[in-house]
């Protein structure tokens, strides 16, 4: 039908879980196809699985489609096969339309050239002309807000600034179809908005779009149809109530188990980090108290470390209502050279009854590096039946070398 935009049709991506087996496997379908040989890519070889399997949707013109799951559920790679990037082992993609993808932080970014040079660069990649990109260029920088970082190389860009180029490039090539996986959470909220609006305009304007998202608001607000992946497979296609039940169900049973708590950095070259443990559980009563003991192995000496701790009520982080530092309570930490535990615990909680998730960051002095970085830790506090505001508590910090 010509409504139809995208038409996704049983269709399947393989991975290799060994790096070395996968590189083998791929130098060998390329040799089999050079020599006409048929290559079987619907059959798993040795440390292979689909990260998709079996996937058929349509997606009609001016329709927001919400795409939801765990980490790991497939999500990203499905993108990465409508925009073109991966090709199917499986099934066959019918894409009718320009699409603009905005799927992983300088995606398509050279970081040896400048941002200016990158407009153009990557509009021509999402199929605008060079006289349709000086008509607008003012207009993408205007929207990145990235001032005179425009000249500079992408490469000195934070993630922030990065996500701000990469969106205003892709809703000003005036896409049919627009895909948006998680990397807006990266932006600050202002931005966030901004984006939020455009796409509200772009829907207005017919644009089709497929959301990846954490948060059940932005998929109720944008979308009246879900597709809920889980381990590759198409768990729901439908109304978005009934997604997000289910949606939910998956992280109560992940968080049970820790399975979903995003363990983004675990230690570095200097330091291991050898097990986080929290220690009053991560279900806290009124007037109780929360503790984190992280036990490390140090290969050297780390003065003037940061901790960072921020309670967020949505996934993935969006506004924290709490937040802590040890230099906000002037609290130096330093990590001597061999093992030890890191201690930090928060006393005689009362807040309101309510489940919310934590992150936990450490750095290197002056912020130069990340130590930890774990988030979406899930906690929930049995508290008062009343408001409280933003909340402030004093934190305990200490390190206890081990002798």
């Amino acid at each position: 039908m010509k409504d139809t935009v995208i038409k996704i049709e049983n269709v399947s991506k393989k991975f290799s879980s060994d790096l070395k087996r996968g590189m083998f496997f791929g130098v060998l379908d390329v040799a089999r196809s050079m020599m006409g040989i048929e290559t079987k890519t619907d059959i798993l070889r040795r440390s292979e699985f689909w990260s998709v399997d079996n996937v058929s949707f349509e997606l009609k013109q001016g329709e927001t489609l919400g795409l939801i799951g765990i980490n790991g559920s497939g999500k990203t790679t499905l993108l990465r096969l409508i925009s073109g990037i991966y090709q199917p082992d499986r099934g066959r993609i019918e894409i009718n339309g320009r699409i603009g993808a905005l799927i992983a932080v300088g995606a398509g970014f050279h970081p040896l050239m400048t941002g200016r040079e990158n407009v153009y660069l990557n509009g021509t990649i999402l199929g605008m002309s060079k006289n349709e990109i000086d008509g607008k260029f003012d207009d993408i920088v205007s929207f990145a807000d990235i001032g005179d970082f425009i000249d500079s190389p992408v490469k000195y860009y934070s993630s922030g600034m990065y996500v701000r180029l990469g969106f205003a490039i892709a809703i000003h090539a005036h896409p049919d179809i627009l895909l948006v996986d998680e990397v807006l959470a990266v932006g600050d909220l202002g931005f966030q908005a901004k984006c939020y609006n455009k796409i509200g305009s772009l829907k207005e304007q017919g644009t089709s779009i497929i959301l990846v998202t954490h948060s059940m608001h932005v998929l109720a607000a944008f979308t009246k149809r879900a597709l809920l992946m889980h381990k590759g497979q198409m768990e729901y296609l439908g109304e978005v109530d009934e997604a997000a039940v289910r949606f939910k169900k998956y992280f109560k049973n992940e968080f049970e188990a820790e399975g979903e708590i995003e363990k983004v950095i675990t230690g570095n070259e200097k330091i291991e980090i050898r097990e986080v443990k929290f220690v009053s559980g991560t279900k806290i009563p009124n007037g109780g108290d929360f503790s984190v003991k992280i036990e490390y192995d140090a290969f050297e000496n780390l003065d003037d470390i940061e901790v960072d701790m921020n309670l967020y009520l949505d996934i993935p982080v969006a506004e924290a209502y709490f937040h802590a530092s040890n230099r906000a309570f002037s609290k130096k930490l330093d990590i001597i050279k061999g093992q030890g535990v890191l201690k930090f615990s928060i006393n005689n909680i009362s807040i309101n009854n309510m489940k919310s998730h934590l992150a936990i960051a450490i750095w290197e002095r002056d912020r130069k590096k990340l130590i930890l970085w774990w988030r979406s830790i899930p906690l929930e506090f049995s508290g008062v039946n009343r408001s409280t505001g933003i909340n402030h508590y004093y934190v305990d910090y200490e390190i206890v070398p081990h002798a």
